[in-house]
């Protein structure tokens, strides 16, 4: 074998290689993590309003994958110079030098684009500028002027991230409703006290790059006051559907024990300041919200 053939069969595993770390790199600055619990609200929203066919359901997350993306995409854009300062997101494709800023920032805008002209045609112009809408409010509001500036960043920012249960029943029924802002405002008031317990473990990154997150600007026991306010809201938000008449027993008695079980998480957090309770009280709130969306649609479906 000739040692050219020999370059030749190295350098093909090694280019192979290297494509799927560029994909898996432009996949990642799309945030499927955090995507998979907002398509869930999506897809549980659209049951909730109706019985839509598969294919729009398929569309809707497709569209709503997009826009989301598209807006993390931009974050990962105007966030590298502290994403490069910070552990957790120091290996993230830009501030690694994988992806290159003006290509994540077009790569985004392009996902945004898509995600609007996708929507606008084969489901509704609604559903679309609200998907348009959280875009903005994520990447206008909430990174580029709230998230450096104040405290409340994530409970005014976090409005982006309720909005896809509105996409979903505009999408199912090309209109709004009642139901559909009570379930916005019930994703609105979790996202504080999910959100803050996570930024109890990431206060010292967070300072150190000075972004005024709550437990910096305030300090972490009024962090873990603010959380228990927000869960108490959150409950009383989250019985808004069953009194409007949405949903019935089913749901009531999921929202209470749910509630209640959140509560509870937040009051022990707020007796015992430390890092294991705070991690405990996050990864209840990613169970919390799945689980209670899942009793909507099985409220309805009985």
């Amino acid at each position: 074998m000739s040692a050219s053939t020999v370059q030749l069969s190295h350098a093909a595993p090694a280019a192979r290689s290297r494509g799927r770390q560029l994909v898996a790199d432009y996949i990642e600055l799309t945030k499927p993590k955090v995507q998979s619990l907002l398509l869930f609200t999506t897809i549980t929203t659209m049951e909730i309003a109706g019985n839509p066919p598969v294919s729009k359901i398929a569309l809707t997350c497709l569209g709503g994958y997009l826009s989301a993306g598209g807006a993390g995409a931009v974050n990962h854009w105007f966030d590298r110079d502290i994403d490069a300062a910070m552990a957790r997101t120091a290996s993230r494709p830009v501030p690694a030098g994988r992806i290159s800023g003006r290509a994540a920032l077009t790569f985004g805008i392009v996902l945004a684009v898509s995600s609007f002209v996708l929507m606008t045609l084969t489901l509704n112009v609604l559903a679309a500028s609200l998907a348009l809408g959280g875009f903005v409010g994520y990447v206008g509001v909430y990174t580029m002027y709230l998230k450096r500036r104040t405290p409340q960043n994530i409970v005014i920012g976090g409005a982006a991230g309720a909005i896809p249960p509105l996409v979903g029943w505009a999408a199912a029924r090309g209109s709004m409703s009642w139901t559909a802002v009570y379930l916005f405002a019930i994703v609105f008031y979790w996202t504080p006290p999910h959100f803050w317990s996570l930024s109890l473990l990431m206060k010292d990154e967070y300072a150190r790059v000075g972004i005024p997150m709550m437990p910096v600007v305030r300090g972490e026991r009024e962090t873990r006051r603010q959380i228990l306010l927000y869960t108490l809201l959150l409950y009383a938000i989250s019985q808004l559907p069953f009194c409007a008449g949405a949903f019935g027993g089913v749901y009531l008695v999921s929202s209470m024990v749910l509630g209640v079980a959140f509560i509870a998480g937040s009051v022990l957090l707020y007796r015992r300041a430390d890092r294991r309770t705070a991690l405990r009280l996050y990864l209840f709130s990613l169970a919390y919200l799945a689980l209670l969306f899942s009793a909507m649609v099985i409220d309805i479906k009985v």
